[in-house]
């Protein structure tokens, strides 16, 4: 049985399909929900074609609101659904390493997350935060597409 899920969410539709579905399964059957929202950062490299017209720390602050954004709308849909529930959002260069390490921190026994499913040159450029977590988990993903 599944007692203490981590719910990582990036906002998106899948996400969010993700969301309901976890915290339903967690109404259900008496589990509680750790909803986690990263704020992803890219370290500042000074670059001469940025140009002068970019505010970097607004960035970061749209990007921590968003997220924020994000975990309440896990905790919104829990209480609708009076699953046990608690958020978080942290920022982190790597999201999958801050998933990975709040799952330890908080003793969860399993990871929800959901998967864009790219491909190709898009997976190889942009990464998969949740082929990561899927890699270097020590407990069990349930990964929704």
């Amino acid at each position: 049985m599944l007692k203490k899920i981590l719910l990582a969410t990036d906002g998106s539709e899948i996400s969010k399909k993700a969301i309901k579905e976890a915290v339903d399964f967690a109404a259900s059957y008496g589990s509680t929900i750790v909803g986690l929202a990263v704020a992803e950062i890219f370290p500042h490299v000074v670059m001469p074609e940025i140009g002068a017209g970019y505010d970097l720390n607004r960035i970061e602050n749209d990007i921590q609101r968003q997220s924020e954004l994000n975990a309440k709308y896990i905790a919104d849909y829990a209480k609708t659904v009076g699953a046990l529930c608690e958020v978080h959002t942290v920022k982190a260069v790597q999201p999958y390493e801050e998933i990975l390490r709040f799952a330890t921190q908080t003793g969860c026994d399993s990871i929800v997350m959901a998967s864009h499913g790219r491909k190709g040159l898009d997976k190889l450029i942009l990464g998969s935060q949740t082929q990561k977590v899927l890699t270097y988990s020590k407990i069990p993903v349930l990964v929704f597409k």
